[in-house]
C-alpha cells in the first residue's frame, strides 16, 4: 500500500503574524468621504528545502489569522503546497469576484451564475540560464481574466458591473498602477539594503 501524499495549503493560526521589523497600523473606521485603509501582514520562513510557512492576517476586526504552506515542485522542492505564484493568481481573481459578488448583491442585480477563468504568464531564466553565468531574472507578460456571467439583466448593467468591480478591486489596482514599495535586507541583525521605488510613484 502506497503512503498517501502530504499536502497542505493552509489553516486557521493561533498567533499573528511577527513583527520585529515595523510595526502593524491598527484598523479605524473611516469618515465620509475618504476611504477605509487597512493592511494585509505576513510572516514567513523558509524550512527544507524549497518549503515554506507563512501567517497572514488582514487588520480588520474579524478576519482571523491564518498559517499557509508554500513549496516548489521536485526537484527543488517537494510539491507539498501549492507555489507562490499558485497564491499570487488565486488572489487576483478572488479579489475581482469578491468585488462583483459585493456589488451585484448591493445593487439587488441579478445574477444567475458567475465564473472567471484567468491566465497569467510568468517568465524566468530560474534552472536554464544560471549554469551559464547569468543572474536570476523573472517577468509577468500578461494578465488575462474572463469574467462569465449569465443573467437576465440588461448587458449594460452587466458591463457597469464589471467596470465597477474593476475599478473597486484593490489587487487589479496594484496590477495597473506604480506603486510605492520598498524591500529592506536585515543582515545578521544589521540593515544592509534598502531599495524602494521612486519618489514621483
Amino acid at each position: 500500500m502506497s503512503e498517501k501524499k502530504l499536502y497542505r495549503v493552509g489553516e486557521l493560526s493561533g498567533e499573528e503574524p511577527a513583527q520585529t521589523q515595523y510595526k502593524s497600523t491598527p484598523f479605524k473606521k473611516a469618515r465620509h468621504p475618504e476611504p477605509y485603509r487597512f493592511e494585509v501582514n505576513l510572516s514567513a520562513e523558509a524550512g527544507r528545502m524549497q518549503s515554506k510557512i507563512g501567517v497572514v492576517s488582514v487588520n480588520i476586526p474579524g478576519f482571523s489569522p491564518v498559517k499557509l504552506y508554500c513549496d516548489e515542485q521536485p526537484p527543488v522542492g517537494e510539491d507539498t503546497a501549492p507555489p507562490p505564484l499558485a497564491f499570487f493568481s488565486a488572489g487576483i481573481g478572488f479579489c475581482l469576484m469578491t468585488h462583483l459578488t459585493d456589488i451585484l448583491n448591493a445593487r439587488k442585480i441579478q445574477v444567475d451564475s458567475l465564473k472567471l477563468e484567468q491566465r497569467i504568464v510568468f517568465r524566468t531564466n530560474l534552472g536554464h540560464m544560471r549554469e551559464h553565468g547569468y543572474m536570476t531574472e523573472g517577468g509577468c507578460d500578461v494578465v488575462e481574466t474572463h469574467v462569465m456571467i449569465q443573467s437576465p439583466e440588461p448587458e449594460e448593467k452587466i458591463q457597469d458591473l464589471l467596470n465597477e468591480a474593476e475599478n473597486g478591486c484593490m489587487a487589479h489596482f496594484a496590477l495597473r498602477n506604480p506603486i510605492p514599495w520598498s524591500t529592506r535586507l536585515v543582515y545578521n541583525g544589521k540593515e544592509s539594503i534598502s531599495h524602494s521605488s521612486p519618489d514621483d510613484v
